[in-house]
């Protein structure tokens, strides 16, 4: 099991830049493969990206890529969002998932544990 921790939310003007870090604490990090979601008022969660055990395969929504950029620190049990170029419509609770089973895709339902989300809020 893996509990997670999201941190470095707030508000930004539309055009600029935040990081969010996840911080995992329970069994070894390096096992599971990693995601953020995000959830706007009255929208389903989202998909926003994803990233493997090692770092080397990450996937993004086409609404983030070219904007966003999912990485992770195995020695920090860290995962992070560098989130630039916001838009108010980025505006939502950003959530941090994890699985054993490597699975990096879209769906929520593909992932065993969940933080308990970071508000972003962009302003225009």
């Amino acid at each position: 099991q893996v509990q997670l921790v999201e941190s470095g939310g707030g508000l930004v003007q539309a055009g600029g830049s935040l990081r969010l870090s996840c911080g995992a604490s329970g069994r070894s990090f390096s096992d599971y493969a990693m995601a953020w979601f995000r959830q706007a008022p009255g929208k389903e969660r989202e998909f926003v990206a994803a990233i493997n055990w090692s770092g080397g395969s990450t996937s993004y929504a086409d609404l983030v890529k070219g904007r966003f950029t999912i990485s992770r620190d195995n020695a920090k049990s860290t995962v992070y969002l560098q989130m630039n170029s916001l838009k108010p419509e980025d505006t939502a609770v950003y959530y941090c998932a994890a699985n054993p089973s490597g699975y990096t895709g879209r769906y929520y339902s593909g992932y065993l544990y969940w933080g308990q989300g970071t508000q972003v809020t962009v302003s225009s």
